[in-house]
């Protein structure tokens, strides 16, 4: 017999748009610099390296959290420039400041203050289970990213109601505490490949397409015109 899919789906359940009570800033900045969570970050840093051409540029990274992933970024590309932007004034004030290379700033990833086509290069990693209606940040990154830019959004992939139990045990077992808690509420809050796809066929971000990365995130990705 099969069940029919409504069983078998996991209703999702949107996390609050911004993290900015300390507590949880507390754990998630301290979980960042974990050797686990480091790790993950690496593999989104690798990614990147991927997709982007061989000049230097401009680098947008969207709902930077404390900063880990563009800190990491301009190590390994010195010549460019970065910009990492979040809602939560707490976590920016957590950011770490790389002179001359990295800038923070508070913002809004759906109303970002840049103009059409600034960026040769536009992130955002494990922001979109935070929002209810991702069409407006689609957009966002359509209207800032230059036409031949690479963009990587990557985020955690939401599992079968059967499947969610075990899922957040065995993926979440290197957080505890806050941070588990947070780890779960944020698969129940994410997107499946089915829902990100339809998401990206109405964005209408040309030449970007799905991928998933291992058991647990999903995504986006293009490739920079000068890569291809």
């Amino acid at each position: 017999m099969s069940w029919p899919r409504k069983y078998l789906d996991l209703p999702r359940i949107p996390e609050p748009e911004v993290m900015d009570d300390s507590s949880e800033v507390e754990a998630y900045s301290s979980a960042a610099s974990d050797a686990y969570l480091s790790n993950i970050d690496d593999s989104f840093v690798e990614h990147t390296l991927r997709l982007i051409g061989p000049a230097a540029g401009c680098a947008l990274d969207i709902g930077c959290g404390p900063g880990q992933i563009v800190t990491k970024l301009s190590a390994r590309l010195p010549e460019w420039k970065f910009i990492g932007i979040d809602r939560s004034h707490t976590m920016i004030h957590r950011a770490t400041h790389v002179p001359h290379s990295v800038f923070f700033l508070a913002g809004d990833a759906c109303f970002l203050p840049f103009g059409d086509s600034s960026f040769d290069l536009v992130l955002c990693n494990s922001v979109l289970h935070h929002i209810g209606d991702p069409s407006q940040l689609f957009a966002e990154i359509r209207r800032v990213a230059k036409s031949g830019a690479a963009i990587l959004l990557r985020d955690l992939r939401r599992p079968s109601r059967f499947g969610f139990p075990l899922h957040v045990r065995w993926y979440g077992r290197h957080y505890e505490g806050l941070m588990y808690k947070l780890y779960r509420d944020s698969v129940r809050a994410a997107y499946t490949p089915d829902e990100l796809l339809a998401m990206l066929n109405a964005a209408g971000i040309s030449r970007a397409r799905l991928f998933r990365h291992g058991a647990t995130h999903l995504g986006i990705e293009r490739r920079a015109a000068a890569a291809n």
